[in-house]
């Protein structure tokens, strides 16, 4: 049987981020058993996408999960905050708007 996950990468990437903000790349990669390159492109697509804000912190990268910000399905009229808090079981704390 192949190996398989119920949460897509850029879920399990999401869930990631929300519990360790200060982690590198390679850490998210390493998580996720995939390549750095993977890993950037999906931290690259969640920023696009408004469900992470990245800014620099000295040498390194921090990261801020967008909880406002609604599930990208329609049908599900809920923040990305209320998934994570179900899935970690830690209510997630509400992040201030970006622009």
């Amino acid at each position: 049987m192949a190996k398989w996950s119920f949460l897509t990468n850029h879920a399990r990437a999401l869930l990631f981020i929300s519990t360790q903000p200060d982690a590198r790349l390679r850490d998210l990669a390493a998580e996720l058993d995939v390549t750095e390159r993977t890993a950037y492109g999906i931290v690259a697509d969640l920023t696009e996408a408004g469900y992470v804000f990245k800014e620099r912190d000295g040498r390194r990268n921090r990261y801020q999960v967008q909880t406002h910000v609604p599930l990208p399905d329609r049908r599900y009229e809920r923040p990305v905050g209320d998934v994570l808090a179900l899935l970690t079981g830690i209510k997630a704390p509400r992040a201030r708007r970006r622009a």
